[in-house]
């Protein structure tokens, strides 16, 4: 029976991101590592970070990747000239250098690949891995994908939630 790993906000830091799995936690393929979303941005390798990844998938590693809101303002720099700025201020310059790129629109089909089925939750057994956190006073806090990227403080329901345990990042 393999161990669990939620790993956050790794922040374009490739290095360390591959020393904790490789060397500190010396994960194994029965392991399950749950990746809760902040792969890139402020760090210098944020694509090191994602190729690593597909590197351990590639080798048959059980990594489970959830989004993260700068993941999100990365997607949705696109839209607009305002968002784009948005996501530059907090980081996206430094995952564009990384990537070599100038704009989202230039990334490879395999990165955007990566990044478009990355999962807003993952239930598993008695986890619920989620990047930020659930909304409960949502009708259905696994609809309110805002929340999920962005909530802070949030309290737990406990008769909603059953005896899960909420893992997340984010904060």
């Amino acid at each position: 029976m393999g161990r669990i790993f939620a790993i956050g906000d790794i922040h374009g830091c490739s290095n360390t991101f591959q020393k904790l799995l490789l060397e500190k936690i010396k994960i194994q393929k029965s392991d399950k590592i749950y990746c809760i979303g902040d792969y890139i941005d402020r760090g210098n390798d944020s694509k090191g970070v994602i190729d690593f990844i597909l590197k351990l998938r590639k080798r048959n590693y059980q990594v489970h990747t959830l989004r993260g809101n700068h993941e999100q303002l990365m997607m949705d720099s696109i839209q607009s000239e305002d968002k784009l700025k948005h996501w530059l201020k907090n980081g996206g310059a430094e995952t564009l250098k990384s990537f070599g790129i100038a704009s989202y629109n230039e990334m490879k089909p395999v990165y955007k690949n990566f990044f478009n089925r990355t999962k807003f939750f993952i239930k598993s057994g008695k986890f619920i891995f989620v990047h930020a956190g659930l909304n409960f006073n949502a009708a259905f806090p696994f609809e309110d994908k805002q929340a999920m990227l962005w909530i802070r403080n949030f309290e737990i329901d406990k008769q909603r939630l059953g005896n899960r345990f909420i893992i997340h990042g984010h904060t």
